[in-house]
């Protein structure tokens, strides 16, 4: 029984050697299609991993409220291009968060506004993103950190005091080497007084926390940008096992403080880091499926090219099929010669192609870390047993017929042809 496998190994690795100008060029359709699947799953796991990791760095164990477009799902596309083309919800108030913030299962929370401004100091002017937010912030978000000075308290931002904290790229730019905790700042024409300086940390996303500056909500609301509501709420939870049921707390909570009744009127979004995760999971999953279809597209050529070079390839060797069945070769030998030629061909191919995909995915990788991105895009082993099996499936599928046709020529016929 080996004895009957080796011997169509052998004879196809010798078939390969024979002709490898034919080889290289039935490789290339192969080699294109594993390295164009292992190269998408390695960016779309790095790039998966990139949004995971900046959407924790916020902590697992968090809620959010924020506000929402009514009678549009929170997640749909008609909320987004509400708010990104004017809609303004300014029902959200700071009351509203701080009677969610009573609920049993929140240790702590605050509230947030978000806007740009040009800020300065003596004459240097740097435009940057404010950040209105209650003294809650170093409570619930875990990597914002004072390193020099203080935080603002809850009297500062009751009393509308004018204090503010700076992002560690706007203390370089501003004061470099010199201490900063003290100085005062220009925003908007209004003087604010620097009571602390926040360590590095780096960017979410497109949002840059370095370039920022921390100022007490009420403050920024009243001073600065005329508003009475705020935009979003963070609150950290104290038991994730409670967090069904605290989601459900704060959205009664939310529609009692907002009259709702009918929760297609709801102007408020209640979310958790996870269902933000599960959802970013989900979304993955589906677009890697679908780009390794259509990746899977240049396999199919390839597998069409190898059908058509063994076409080629039983035509060529008629008289040798006819003598190998004359002396004795049955029809499952003939079968499995050149169909186990036409399945190292393609295997050839994918494991040149997860080479290829490796080197460029390690390229890619070296590339984006030079614009301050910390992507990696692995090769993991599924993305390479996809590449390996898509192949050999290719030389399976795609060999068969050929070797099929040459088995079952008979000796006479075969012998004729010469």
């Amino acid at each position: 029984m080996l004895h009957e496998l080796i011997i169509p190994i052998k004879l196809a690795a010798r078939s390969i050697r024979s002709n490898l100008g034919r080889t290289a060029v039935s490789l290339l359709g192969i080699v294109i299609g594993v390295a164009s699947v292992i190269l998408v799953l390695a960016f779309g796991s790095g790039v998966k991993g990139y949004i995971v990791s900046q959407v924790s760095s916020f902590g697992t164990d968090i809620m959010e409220i924020e506000v929402k477009v009514p009678k549009v799902n929170k997640m749909s596309a008609a909320n987004a291009a509400g708010q990104v083309g004017g809609t303004q919800i300014t029902t959200f108030k700071l009351k509203d968060a701080e009677a969610v913030g009573k609920l049993p299962n929140v240790s702590a929370w605050y509230a947030m506004i978000i806007s740009q401004q040009i800020v300065s100091y003596q004459n240097k002017n740097k435009q940057t993103m404010l950040l209105g937010v209650t003294p809650g912030v170093t409570d619930v978000d875990q990597q914002t950190i004072v390193a020099d000075g203080t935080m603002f308290s809850e009297s500062d931002d009751s009393g509308l005091q004018q204090v503010a904290v700076l992002g560690s790229e706007v203390k370089t730019d501003f004061f470099g080497d010199q201490e900063a905790v003290g100085q005062n700042i220009k925003v908007k024409g209004q003087t604010y007084r620097v009571i602390g300086v926040l360590a590095p940390r780096g960017g979410a996303g497109m949002f840059n926390f370095d370039n920022t500056v921390y100022l007490p909500l009420q403050t920024m609301q009243k001073k600065l940008s005329g508003m009475d509501y705020i935009q979003s709420a963070i609150f950290k939870l104290k038991d994730m096992e409670l967090l069904d049921l605290t989601l459900l707390q704060a959205t009664d909570i939310m529609r009692g403080q907002h009259h709702i009744n009918n929760p297609d009127d709801d102007d408020f979004a209640v979310n958790s880091i996870q269902e933000v995760l599960d959802i970013l999971n989900n979304v993955f999953l589906y677009v890697n499926i679908l780009l390794v279809a259509l990746t899977s597209i240049s396999l199919i050529v390839g597998g069409v090219g190898i059908m058509n070079v063994m076409y080629v390839t039983v035509t060529e060797r008629t008289f040798e099929i006819g003598l190998k069945k004359a002396i004795g070769a049955k029809n499952g030998n003939i079968l499995a010669q050149f169909l186990f030629e036409a399945v190292f061909i393609t295997l050839l191919g994918g494991i040149i192609g997860l080479v290829i995909g490796f080197v460029i995915a390690q390229v890619g990788q070296i590339a984006v870390a030079r614009f301050g991105f910390a992507l990696t895009f692995p090769v993991t082993w599924s993305a390479a047993a996809i590449g390996i099996g898509f192949s050999a499936a290719a030389g399976i599928v795609f060999g068969y017929f050929p070797a099929r046709q040459a088995s079952r020529l008979t000796p006479i016929e075969a012998l004729r042809k010469e």
